[in-house]
C-alpha cells in the first residue's frame, strides 16, 4: 500500500485504504491486523488506524482477535446470497427507472457511457482494486441515472459487502470479459429507453454474479476444510 500524503480527512482515507487492500485481498480474510505495522506502511500514526478499524469492525470487516487486536473476517456464503437477492431487487428498479429518463437526462447517459467505456478498456493486466473500482462505478452511474437518490442511500451501506464479494468473481479472467459484456447488455437497454428489457438484464447480472460468488466461497470453504 502506498502511503498517504497528510490530509484533513485522514480517518477516511486510512479507512479508504484499509478498505481497499480488504477488498482486494491484499489483507485475507482471518488474516490478523497488526495497528503499528499498518500505520508505518500508510506513513501515518496508530490513531487514525485505530479509528478507522473500529468504523470496520462496525461493519462486519474486521472482527476483534486478541488484546486490542482485529483481523479480517470471512466472507459467509449464506450471507453474499441474501446480499444479492437485495440487490438483485434494487438494479433492476434502478436500470428500469434510468431506461425510462434515459431520454430526458443527457448528462447521465453520458456518465453512463463513460463508466462502461472505461470497463470495457479493461484486460487480463488490470489491478484488481481497478475493476472493482470500475465495476462499482458503472452501477453508480446507473443509480445516478434513475432519479432516485433513496436507491443509492439504500445500497451504499452494502458497498463495502460488496466489494469484496466482487473481488471473488472479477479475480478470475474467465468472468472480466463476461461482466463488461453483461454491464453492456444493460446500458444498451437503458441508453434504448427500453425499461422491461433493462430490468430483466439488471436482476439476471446480479443473480449470476450473487450465485457464482456463492459458488466459489463455498469451494473455497470445501478446500479449505
Amino acid at each position: 500500500m502506498i502511503p498517504l500524503d497528510p490530509f484533513p480527512n485522514l480517518i477516511d482515507q486510512v479507512y479508504a485504504r484499509i478498505l481497499e487492500a480488504i477488498s482486494d485481498r491484499t489483507l485475507q480474510p482471518g488474516q490478523r491486523i497488526r495497528q503499528n505495522e499498518l500505520a508505518d506502511k500508510l506513513g501515518v500514526s496508530r490513531q487514525p488506524v485505530s479509528h478507522a478499524l473500529h468504523l470496520l469492525h462496525r461493519q462486519g470487516l474486521v472482527a476483534e482477535s486478541g488484546r486490542r487486536g482485529f483481523e479480517v473476517t470471512q466472507l459467509d456464503p449464506s450471507r453474499i446470497r441474501q446480499l444479492y437477492e437485495v440487490r438483485g431487487a434494487i438494479d433492476a428498479l434502478a436500470a428500469r427507472l434510468a431506461a425510462e429518463r434515459a431520454a430526458s437526462d443527457a448528462a447521465g447517459r453520458a456518465r453512463l457511457g463513460a463508466a462502461l467505456a472505461a470497463g470495457r478498456r479493461t484486460d487480463g493486466k488490470t489491478p484488481l482494486a481497478e475493476l472493482i473500482a470500475l465495476d462499482v462505478d458503472f452501477h453508480r452511474a446507473i443509480y445516478q441515472l434513475a432519479g432516485n437518490p433513496v436507491i443509492e442511500e439504500t445500497i451504499a451501506p452494502q458497498w463495502p459487502h460488496m466489494r469484496r464479494s466482487m473481488a471473488t468473481v472479477l479475480s478470475e479472467l474467465d468472468y472480466r470479459g463476461s461482466a463488461w459484456a453483461e454491464h453492456a447488455d444493460i446500458a444498451g437497454h437503458i441508453l434504448a429507453g427500453d425499461a422491461k428489457a433493462a430490468e430483466r438484464a439488471a436482476l439476471a447480472h446480479a443473480q449470476t454474479a450473487g450465485r457464482m460468488t456463492e459458488e466459489r466461497l463455498r469451494t473455497s470453504e470445501g478446500v479449505a476444510a
